[in-house]
């Protein structure tokens, strides 16, 4: 996280908003040693909406200056054209100089969706020196705006339940599709994530003594009233149903438990009875109570 605070601009900052892994990991871990996080790429999304396509720009140009370069490889990886479609165009993913650990992981940059936009995923145009790329938005990831917290490096990252507030709502069911290069189910690993933060959650409140778990569902309802007002009674009485999917079907939780032991959970090793475990608590204290407080909208 403090490579990425030094790296942006500082006038850009307060434009970015640092979601998934590293977000997780810097919520959780930050100041505990024995405590890691494995992950290769590191989510940086620019807000508001009107102002990720000139933000991105300049943080692209700021880096490339400074010695970032392309994420090598794949068919992805060379610039387009003012003639190429926007989807077509590769994203914007940078990697640091050798000696910040290049081969390790890279920057990806993301921008903030279009509430009213119902596609739901959407690419925008970014012209820089080398080319054109494109940043990628998820109409859910919205709800990354709302709140985020601000850290001590003057970074801001997205509110674990609203990263699994988007997680569940982007996969209301358990699809086929694979991720890239692997066996492994995207709806798994997505939800898989949302179950891993319940844990780290529960995790917390027991060291803490809190219970800040239960304070999800209050969260969630408010930030989906906020971010997505005339949908906002639907999607909560249907937020759940991935999750419910993910526990009926052993082999799913299966792979999706892998995943995080393999990722998020990385330093925890959490076994199968207590991802099961996690999952009934989450469903019994921010599911149904999401679900109760949509029903008297």
């Amino acid at each position: 996280m403090k490579q990425i605070a030094e790296a942006l601009p500082e006038e850009c900052r307060e434009h970015v908003i640092i979601i998934g892994s590293l977000a997780a990991g810097y919520h959780y871990f930050s100041g505990n040693p024995e405590r890691s996080i494995r992950t290769k790429d590191v989510d940086c999304m620019f807000s508001p909406h009107a102002k990720a396509v000139s933000a991105a720009g300049t943080v692209t140009e700021q880096l490339l200056k400074a010695n970032w370069a392309p994420k090598a490889g794949g068919e992805w990886s060379t610039p387009g054209t003012d003639e190429t479609p926007e989807d077509k165009l590769p994203m914007i993913r940078l990697q640091p100089p050798g000696d910040r650990g290049s081969a390790d992981w890279f920057l990806e940059l993301l921008g903030a969706p279009d509430t009213q936009a119902q596609e739901a995923k959407t690419f925008r145009r970014v012209q820089t020196t080398m080319g054109h790329f494109a940043i990628c938005s998820f109409n859910f990831l919205a709800l990354a705006e709302w709140q985020p917290i601000l850290t001590v490096l003057g970074m801001r990252i997205a509110r674990p339940e609203m990263m699994a507030l988007a997680n569940m709502l982007h996969h209301p069911a358990i699809r086929p599709e694979l991720i890239k290069g692997t066996t492994d189910k995207r709806s798994n690993k997505d939800l898989g994530r949302v179950l891993a933060l319940a844990w780290l959650t529960q995790e917390l409140d027991v060291r803490k003594e809190t219970d800040i778990l239960s304070e999800w569902p209050a969260a969630m309802a408010i930030a989906l009233q906020e971010k997505f007002p005339e949908r906002a009674k639907e999607l909560a009485l249907g937020a759940g149903d991935g999750i419910a999917a993910l526990l009926q079907s052993p082999v799913d939780m299966d792979q999706a438990l892998a995943i995080c032991n393999r990722g998020l959970l990385a330093s925890l090793e959490v076994g199968r009875p207590g991802f099961a475990a996690i999952g009934r608590r989450f469903r019994q204290s921010v599911i149904d109570p999401l679900r109760d407080i949509a029903t008297t909208w």
